[in-house]
């Protein structure tokens, strides 16, 4: 295996615990929230704020992941109606668009970062500058995890599965 695919399995893996640790600290909260809740009558007054601020992080951060998958909508109508070498060229095509898509969208989160970031969150008291980090990090990230399967998309247009790590390539969309 290659070093480059090396580092993509664990840049792969690193991302994935981090969603997984968001999954588990917002189910923490919630259901410690709940049953304090039903037990003592009583609520955390924090818990539904963080828990919706992991929601976000967590949503942004395994975007990439998802489209490394294949999870994302998409319509190969089109696609599969080409010639195997048009096809190559409109996902060359797609490639570079969602690339610019995606840093455009780092660009508009970075703004939000600014304008927002002296507010402060309503239960702890937290600059909206950590929540909304969310989305130039998960753009971010979606550049990175495009930019390791655009050369398997491209060639093949479907979800490759790689042969030492069991990584799937990407199908976009």
């Amino acid at each position: 295996m290659s070093l480059f695919r090396k580092a993509e399995r664990a840049f792969v893996a690193l991302n994935g615990w981090v969603v997984i640790a968001c999954l588990v600290a917002m189910s923490g909260v919630v259901f410690t929230n709940v049953s304090l809740r039903y037990l003592t009558n009583q609520s955390i007054p924090w818990a539904d704020e963080v828990a919706r601020y992991l929601m976000i992080w967590m949503t942004f951060l395994a975007a990439g992941l998802v489209l490394r998958q294949g999870g994302h909508v998409a319509i190969t109508n089109l696609q599969e109606a080409l010639p195997n070498r048009a096809q190559q060229v409109l996902r060359a095509a797609l490639v570079l668009l969602l690339l610019g898509f995606f840093g455009y969208m780092v660009w508009v989160g970075q703004e939000y970062m600014t304008r927002m970031g002296r507010q402060l969150t309503p239960a702890t008291r937290i600059s909206y500058w950590y929540v909304y980090l969310a989305m130039p990090v998960g753009f971010t990230l979606l550049i990175a995890h495009l930019l390791m399967i655009a050369p398997r998309f491209i060639r093949a247009g479907q979800r490759l599965e790689d042969d030492e790590s069991g990584m799937t390539g990407g199908q976009l969309g």
